[in-house]
């Protein structure tokens, strides 16, 4: 029998290969896969805008506030993806080519300022704690986006003038850049308030939730963006794992599951607590 094992294993494994392959060559199954992102996207989507009429149903006279923003973010990047990916077979054949690399690239841009606003969040907590100043804060934020947009926005008509494969390299690399930052931004400001609530008395109200709500999140979020910095440098020189074709349906079904779907879904929900009403108690912005 044992001479058997090899053969059995290598059957096994050309089975799967064919399948694979057979998946990924499928016009019935590239739309299928992508239409079945679609409808995740949107939901999560719809989601997150009913999150937000709740909460503006709860507290209207606070404005714009982090949280309502950070719903309405959300609210945006999924029903983009979702359009996005409803029409993936147009969006392929859209001329010029660019436009593609746009479509397809912006709602990354867009993911990476909703983080980042948590982010924000998060280290004005941890400084307003320690008695320090955050007025230098979101003006930080509001740079370092206008920073990335139009590094990105150079990029996309560099490539429109010249579309040569090193600047597609470039692109790619880039974002990988910029997913390792907010993954850095997490683990900065989501552990130094992590390990701040461990220094609370232990009968502080609130103390264990709010600790498990930032150490869930950071954890996911941290995950999430170290992936997708991963994904996009091995993307980048190695076109068997080009997101950017209608070919590899199965490797963008895991690929956005992995760095958008899942990590949104479990914010969302670690997230879902309602703010108090006013004369209650203060307002918390995120919790």
């Amino acid at each position: 029998m044992a001479p058997l094992m090899p053969h059995a294993t290598m059957l096994a494994l050309k089975t799967a290969s064919n399948w694979w392959d057979d998946v990924n060559n499928s016009p019935l199954w590239q739309d299928r896969i992508f239409h079945i992102l679609a409808v995740v996207y949107g939901f999560i989507g719809f989601v997150a805008l009913i999150q937000l009429i709740r909460i503006e149903c709860r507290v209207p006279e606070y404005g714009w506030t982090t949280q309502k923003v950070f719903h309405f973010l959300n609210f945006l990047v999924n029903v983009f993806r979702a359009v996005v990916f409803s029409f993936r077979r147009d969006v392929q054949n859209i001329s010029p080519e660019i436009l593609q690399h746009v479509l397809l690239d912006f709602p990354g841009l867009a993911f990476f300022t909703t983080y980042a606003l948590l982010v924000l969040f998060w280290a004005e907590i941890y400084y307003q704690a320690r008695a320090v100043s955050t007025d230098g804060l979101r003006p930080t934020f509001y740079v370092i986006n206008a920073v990335v947009y139009t590094i990105q926005i150079i990029l996309w008509l560099v490539l429109w003038w010249k579309p040569i494969r090193p600047l597609i390299i470039l692109s790619k690399i880039f974002f990988a850049g910029v997913s390792l930052f907010v993954a850095l931004g997490f683990v900065l400001y989501g552990g130094r308030l992590f390990l701040m609530l461990q220094r609370f008395p232990v009968e502080s109200k609130g103390r264990r939730k709010k600790l498990n709500e930032v150490g869930y999140v950071t954890s996911i979020c941290f995950t999430c963006f170290i992936v997708r910095c991963i994904m996009m440098s091995i993307n980048a020189f190695d076109k068997a794992a080009d997101l950017d074709v209608l070919d590899h349906p199965i490797l963008n079904f895991f690929y956005y599951m992995l760095v958008e779907l899942l990590p949104s879904a479990l914010v969302l929900f670690i997230l879902r607590k309602l703010p108090p009403k006013r004369g209650i108690t203060q307002y918390h912005p995120i919790n």
